[in-house]
């Protein structure tokens, strides 16, 4: 159940004391602890229970819970025996202690650090990434990718917060799935009701690496596709499903969300930093490909780059013949139709009024899916809604200093510049502004991806060589294209600087796929 607690730290409330067993049982709270929403004054906090009935969570500024204070909750099955308390009144910049109980079961302690006042200078660590699959294969009892060993490294930072950054579970499954006809087909039942959405979490969070993130530091959740669908919009796949989605991800995250807003929300983290997390799910209209307008002749499925001039698409058609044939006027009539939204008209005009008001050094922006330009099926994300992909670089560029994109989504650590356009016709326009790409902790690699798509064992080293390092016109000149690892990202802000390192699993710096270390990479602040 949700409620919305404010409690104060008053030396009036400490005599409301609740016992606490001596002996502790975290099996009967089997998911573990969690913190989400951190502000400087808030949070909200989180577990799981064995059975229905009272729980009470515990809070303090000390892992001894001396002073603790406590509040009541009901874990009921309509939220799948979840509960959740926004606490209110904390101190700005300190460290807290939780944990649960019911009766003398106890829960593992989380803790968590508010954030500094907006006027407070001062380092801010954090750590990024998405895309976490725990499905087994069939017949298997270990997770099919890995262990979540990216969460593990994320926790071992000791960031001040971390996000867990978009499909942070796999409604369908890409686990021993095939490709027939061009068609995906899953080997598991597509999760679209509630409680098979809930099972999907508890199937994820039952990791113990995903659990010690989640009680080591704040956790800001957010939902990509998978949490619904694969390139999940309302306009193609509907409200019901849609409401699945937010019912059962707002169960097993501690999140901030509205139906007017959705996800997006902006969070300050002292002088230097801002976050802003775009919800690119809820108000997006339907994509270009939808009823088959992008459809290449020669395959039947939507083109694999129909936004690449010609020149580049007859280059790669030794790896796909039918990027020889034109790309419908339609399809691209479509795609560059001013018409249609990405973001939803308030989203857009909320998120474009806020971030210029901000006073804060850097402005980062958390984007579920990428804006930089690399053409390879561009649909579900920025590329595949380019009037309003312009629309914003061109207002960011000209209003908003020192703004990064921080986005995972694509499997891979692309790290480039934000263009207006990169092989078109007249050259590169830059817009002065960075996108840094990573993931996933446990899912499908880009580079696997493109050698199903195209049918070819090696396909994604070739394009990563051939196109993503070569600077234009002969590719699109990454910085980094590092497309078939594990990874995360380790972000730094200071005053002066914003250093973004990509690590894998081992935490270790990403290695390209041209064997050259991937970062780090420093923004400097005009």
């Amino acid at each position: 159940m949700r409620r919305a607690v404010t409690l104060i730290f008053a030396v009036s409330l400490l005599g409301c004391l609740v016992p606490v067993a001596a002996s502790a049982a975290p099996q009967s709270f089997p998911l573990g602890v969690a913190a989400g929403e951190v502000t400087p004054t808030s949070a909200v906090l989180w577990t799981r229970t064995g059975r229905p009935g009272r729980v009470q969570l515990q809070l303090a500024r000390a892992r001894t819970f001396r002073g603790l204070i406590t509040v009541g909750l009901e874990a009921r099955a309509a939220d799948n025996l979840t509960v959740q308390a926004r606490i209110g009144r904390l101190r700005a910049g300190r460290a807290y202690f939780y944990r649960f109980t019911a009766g003398k079961r106890r829960s593992a302690v989380g803790s968590f650090r508010t954030a500094p006042p907006s006027g407070q200078a001062r380092t801010i660590e954090f750590a990024y990434s998405g895309d976490a699959d725990a499905q087994r294969a069939p017949g298997q009892t270990e997770p099919f990718y890995n262990r979540f060993e990216v969460y593990r490294e994320m926790a071992e930072e000791g960031n001040d917060f971390n996000i867990n950054f978009g499909d942070t579970i796999y409604s369908d499954t890409e686990v021993g799935a095939t490709m027939e006809g061009g068609q995906f087909m899953p080997s598991a039942p597509t999760a679209l009701t509630v409680p098979q959405k809930w099972a999907k979490y508890r199937q994820n969070i039952t990791l113990p690496n995903l659990q010690r993130l989640r009680r080591s530091a704040g956790l800001y959740s957010h939902w990509d596709d998978h949490e619904f669908i694969n390139d999940f919009s309302v306009a193609e796949n509907g409200r019901k499903l849609y409401a699945a989605g937010v019912k059962a991800f707002r169960d097993y995250s501690p999140v901030s969300y509205s139906s007017r807003d959705g996800l997006y929300r902006s969070r300050r983290w002292g002088r230097h930093l801002e976050l802003f997390f775009l919800d690119e799910r809820s108000f997006r209209d339907a994509k270009a490909s939808d009823g088959g307008t992008c459809d290449n002749p020669e395959t039947g499925q939507p083109d694999l780059a129909p936004t690449a001039p010609q020149k580049n698409r007859d280059f790669f058609a030794i790896l796909a013949p039918s990027l020889k044939q034109p790309v419908s006027p339609a399809c691209l009539a479509r795609i560059r139709d001013g018409e249609r939204t990405f973001l939803g008209s308030r989203q857009y005009k909320r998120f474009t009024r806020e971030v210029k008001r901000s006073k804060a050094t850097f402005k980062v922006i958390m984007n579920e899916t990428p804006i930089q330009q690399y053409y390879a099926l561009p649909y579900d994300r920025w590329e595949g809604y380019e009037a309003e992909r312009r629309r914003l670089i061109n207002y960011l560029r000209k209003n908003v200093k020192n703004v990064v994109f921080l986005t995972t989504d694509t499997h891979a650590n692309l790290v480039n510049e934000v263009r207006l356009r990169t092989l078109e016709q007249g050259g590169p326009i830059n817009s002065g502004m960075f996108e840094f790409v990573t993931g996933p902790v446990a899912t499908k690699t880009f580079s696997k991806e493109i050698d199903d798509a195209v049918g070819r064992e090696g396909a994604g080293a070739a394009v990563s060589a051939a196109f993503f390092e070569p600077e234009p016109p002969d590719g699109v000149g990454m910085d980094c294209a590092a497309t078939n690892t594990y990874s995360y990202a380790q972000v730094r802000v200071t005053g002066k600087q914003l250093t973004i390192t990509p690590k894998n699993l081992n935490g270790k710096p990403v290695q390209q796929d041209s064997d050259q270390l991937c970062g780090p990479f420093t923004i400097t602040a005009e």
